[in-house]
């Protein structure tokens, strides 16, 4: 499989991004073979470079989120700069970019501008709230947009709210954004003329919020926090075993609380005890089933415990750190890892989730800052003393 098969061949992103949420949208642009041109502040860069130093000295943010793209430091501040980005654009099929509220409008580089100029350019436009509204104006980070859409409300224990560990706002954005393009260009080849893709981080991430959303408004009171509990099913978290492991399984139906009374607990007398013989009993008398099943753990360990779960073919995971993801025999047995460049050496990196029949996706470099600021100007007819004048200038 070579670039010229992957899907998105031919197709050219130029990117006006940082942080997480446009990044990750177009690296997964750039892994189906999409050139992805990202453009960084001369000398300065994308300041997710410098969130960190944890990967050969780069930031682990950085290196996941950037890979398989073209580096070019400009200035689209000044003149220079805007004439170079407006060449690019002029040859490009996607515009994305999540810069400050209003920043490309003051630009000129807002869709309604655009689309007089460039009628088959797609522009996708992330923010935090969307260019209406009360809120259009207000800046937004991933842990702020997690209290805004209630995530944080009904993540934690019962006396602790909690953000999630990963920036999971700025990452539905990015999912939405890469999926609203992938649309667009589909649309694009029935009409031949570019739309506008417009996500908002608090639209993404409410619209994974819409089980807890309806569970309150319909039902009168929010789910509990709950830890790594379910708050509507039981026995469905994290249960501790004699040998100070953590076992973590759940029931979906009557169906597997039969099964785990039966081959796990072996008490199938448990069944039809009217405490627990459904999943809304259990629910109602879960500290008295909880202790039950903790008390039995006690003489197990680790592994007697899965093959118990695991012969009554009831869902289960041990509670794994990052080592044991790292080292998960599942992406080993189904050759997951690759290697990407970086410019501190190669790392290792897993495929994308979606694997496509027949295509090897592209794996690329993570760019050095302004790596690709030459070639990509020659590319545009830029003459060497050209591109040193804008060296000087500060503009590249």
């Amino acid at each position: 499989m070579t670039m010229a098969s992957l899907p998105l061949n031919g197709i050219t992103v130029v990117a006006l991004e940082h942080a997480v949420a446009a990044p990750i949208a177009t690296r997964q642009l750039a892994d189906l073979g999409a050139t992805v041109i990202k453009i960084e502040r001369p000398g300065v860069g994308d300041f997710a470079r410098n969130y960190d130093s944890t990967v050969m000295g780069q930031s682990s943010f950085f290196v996941w989120a950037n890979r398989g793209k073209q580096s070019l430091t400009l200035d689209i501040k000044k003149s220079e700069g805007l004439a170079v980005l407006h060449q690019l654009l002029g040859k490009a099929d996607v515009f994305l970019q999540n810069l400050a509220p209003g920043a490309t409008a003051r630009l000129g580089l807002d869709f309604d501008t655009l689309h007089k100029q460039y009628k088959n350019l797609i522009v996708c436009d992330i923010s935090g709230y969307g260019d209406s509204g009360p809120y259009k104006d207000k800046k937004a980070y991933d842990l702020l947009i997690q209290a805004a859409s209630g995530l944080i409300s009904v993540t934690g224990s019962e006396e602790s709210p909690s953000r999630t560990g990963i920036s999971i706002a700025d990452i539905s954005a990015g999912m939405y954004a890469y999926s609203g393009v992938l649309s667009a260009v589909i649309q694009r080849y029935k009409t031949n003329a570019g739309v506008r893709v417009e996500v908002t981080m608090l639209e993404a991430l409410t619209e994974w919020m819409s089980y807890p959303l309806y569970f309150n408004h319909y039902g009168g009171t929010p789910p509990k926090r709950s830890g790594i509990f379910h708050p509507t099913i039981a026995p469905y978290g994290q249960y501790p075993i004699g040998d100070g492991s953590v076992m973590i399984f759940g029931l979906q139906n009557e169906r597997e609380w039969k099964r785990f009374c039966q081959g796990v607990l072996l008490r199938p007398e448990l069944i039809d005890d009217p405490r627990f013989n459904s999943n809304t009993q259990r629910v109602a008398n879960r500290d008295v089933l909880d202790e039950l099943i903790i008390d039995y753990f006690k003489g197990l360990n680790k592994a007697q415990v899965a093959t118990l779960l695991d012969d009554s073919d009831i869902a289960n995971s041990p509670l794994n750190g990052m080592d044991d993801v790292w080292d998960h025999p599942q992406f080993q047995a189904r050759d997951r890892w690759r290697q990407v460049q970086t410019p501190a050496g190669a790392i290792a990196a897993l495929l994308p989730p979606a694997t496509i029949s027949g295509c090897e996706m592209n794996m690329g470099d993570v760019p050095a800052l302004g790596e690709q600021t030459v070639s990509i100007l020659q590319g545009l007819g830029y003459t060497d003393a050209a591109i040193q004048a804008l060296a000087d200038a500060k503009v590249t």
